[in-house]
C-alpha cells in the first residue's frame, strides 16, 4: 500500500512541539486582550480579487505565491496568503465602522504561499496578527510596537531587534518612484542586469525591486536613492513623533530605510522585529500603517496599523531557550483484574471531572508492563488496584518522583494528591 506523507512545505505539529505552540498562543492572547483586542476568525478562502486589490498585482505574493483555483461556479478562489485584507473586508462587510472606534481585532491561523520551503519559511504557515483601525495618530503605531515587545518579553524571546522606517504616502511616494526609475535606467546595462521579474516591476511598481531577493538585483540596488530622502513634511513629522513615543517607553530601535515590506498597502510607518538566530529568514514579526486600504475596498476613509507574527519562527527561537516537558498524567491507574478496571474507570472519571489528568492501564497487561508504561509517560503518581485493595477499600499509592509507596484509603486519594501537587508543576513548560 502507498505510504502517504505531508506535502512539501507543510508540517504536522506534534507533541511536545504543540505544547510550545499552545503556550505561545496563551501568552499572546493574554497580552492582546490587555491591550483591548478581541479575536476575529476570518475565512481561509476568499475571492482572489480581494488579494489582488489589497496586496498588489505586482507583488510576489499575488504574482507567484498564491494558491488559486476556480470553484464549481467558476469563481476564482484563493487560500489566504495573509490576514489583513480579509480582516478589512470583514470590517466593511459587517459595517463595523459604525461601531465604537477605534476598532481592535486579532486573528490566529494558517496562511498559504507557494514558496521555496526552507528554515522558517513554509507553504502552510501560521500567523498571529492584529489590526488597529480608526486611529491616525503616530501613538497608535508605537502602541503596536509596544504590544509586540510586551508579547516577546512575556515569552522571554532572546536577541530581537526592532527595525523601523517610513514608506511615505500617496503624495510623496510618486517622487520616490520616479527617482528609482531614474536610478535603474540611468545606465542601460544596469537595467538589463535586473532579473526578468524586476524588469516588469520597474515599469509597474519600482518599489518592488527593493524587495527582490535575487543576488544580482540586491547588488544592483546598492546606492539607490532612499525613500527617507523623498517623504513629505507630514510623513516626516509622523515618523519623528512615532519614534518619540518609542523613546518615551525605552524601546530601542534601528532605523532601516530599506524596509519597504512585501505588500503594496503600506503607508508611512513600516517595521520588522528581526533576529540573527534564524538564518536567512530574519523577521519574526512585521507590519506597518495602511491608511488607504479600507477606502480602496469601498469603505470609509479609515487609518489603520497592524502586524503579524510568524508562529513557526517564534517557536524555533523559543525551542532553543526553553525546556519543554511532555504533558504527563498526574495519576496512572495500574489495574489487576476486571473488577479493578471497573473501579479505576469510575474513579478516573471523577478525577478527570475534578480537572486532574488521569490515565488507566490495561487489565490484560501485567503489573510490570503497566508500571513501565506509567514511567514512560512520566506519570507523577501510580494508583494500584487489585482484588486485595478492593476488599480493603484502599489503594496502593506510588509517588514516582519521590520513590515512595503507601496504602491510602480510597476516599483519601485526592487529598493525598493535593498535598503533593506543587512538585507536579515541574512537569509543565517553564517560561521563567
Amino acid at each position: 500500500m502507498k505510504a502517504y506523507s505531508t506535502l512539501k512545505g507543510v508540517l504536522d505539529i506534534l507533541q511536545p512541539e504543540i505544547l510550545l505552540w499552545n503556550k505561545i498562543e496563551e501568552i499572546t492572547r493574554a497580552v492582546l486582550q490587555n491591550f483591548g483586542y478581541t479575536e476575529l476568525r476570518i475565512p481561509i478562502i476568499e475571492s482572489t480579487e480581494l488579494f489582488i486589490r489589497g496586496i498588489g498585482e505586482t507583488s510576489d505574493i499575488v504574482s507567484k505565491e498564491m494558491y488559486t483555483f476556480n470553484d464549481r461556479a467558476g469563481r476564482s478562489i484563493s487560500l489566504r496568503p495573509e490576514g489583513t485584507a480579509s480582516l478589512v473586508r470583514s470590517y466593511i462587510e459587517h459595517g463595523l465602522n459604525n461601531t465604537p472606534q477605534p476598532w481592535k481585532y486579532y486573528y490566529i491561523g494558517p496562511m498559504f504561499r507557494y514558496e521555496r520551503p526552507q528554515k522558517g519559511r513554509f507553504r502552510q504557515f501560521y500567523q498571529i496578527g492584529a489590526e488597529f483601525l480608526g486611529n491616525a495618530a503616530p501613538v497608535a503605531d508605537a502602541e503596536i510596537i509596544s504590544m509586540i515587545d510586551t508579547i516577546f518579553k512575556a515569552l522571554h524571546l532572546p536577541d530581537v531587534t526592532v527595525e523601523v522606517n517610513t514608506t511615505g504616502c500617496r503624495l510623496c511616494r510618486p517622487l520616490y518612484r520616479d527617482a528609482l526609475v531614474g536610478f535603474f535606467t540611468s545606465e542601460a546595462s544596469k537595467t538589463n542586469m535586473l532579473c526578468d521579474d524586476c524588469k516588469v516591476r520597474l515599469v509597474k511598481n519600482p518599489l518592488r525591486v527593493l524587495d527582490c531577493k535575487v543576488p544580482t538585483c540586491i547588488e544592483l540596488r546598492k546606492g539607490a536613492p532612499l525613500i527617507t530622502e523623498y517623504v513629505c513634511d507630514e510623513c516626516r513629522e509622523h515618523d519623528e513623533a512615532f519614534k518619540g513615543f518609542l523613546n518615551e517607553i525605552d524601546i530601542k530601535y534601528v532605523e532601516n530605510p530599506e524596509i519597504v515590506r512585501g505588500l503594496d498597502y503600506y503607508t508611512k510607518t513600516a517595521f520588522e522585529f528581526t533576529t540573527e538566530h534564524l538564518g536567512a529568514q530574519k523577521a519574526v514579526a512585521a507590519g506597518g500603517r495602511y491608511d488607504n486600504l479600507v477606502a480602496d475596498f469601498g469603505g470609509p476613509k479609515t487609518p489603520a496599523v497592524g502586524f503579524a507574527i510568524g508562529v513557526e519562527r517564534l517557536a524555533e527561537l523559543l525551542r532553543q531557550r526553553l525546556d519543554v516537558y511532555v504533558c504527563a498524567p498526574l495519576i496512572f491507574f495500574a489495574v489487576l483484574g476486571k473488577e479493578a478496571q471497573r473501579m479505576a474507570f469510575k474513579l478516573s472519571t471523577r478525577y478527570r471531572q475534578a480537572g486532574v489528568y488521569t490515565e488507566i492501564g490495561n487489565a490484560l497487561h501485567t503489573l510490570k508492563n503497566q508500571l513501565k508504561r506509567a514511567d514512560k509517560m512520566a506519570a507523577r503518581f501510580v494508583i494500584i488496584i487489585g482484588e486485595e485493595e478492593i476488599n480493603k477499600n484502599a489503594v496502593i499509592f506510588k509517588d514516582l518522583v519521590n520513590h515512595t509507596q503507601e496504602e491510602v484509603p480510597l476516599e483519601g486519594v485526592l487529598g493525598c494528591i493535593k498535598g503533593k501537587q506543587a512538585a507536579y508543576n515541574k512537569q509543565k513548560i517553564n517560561f521563567s
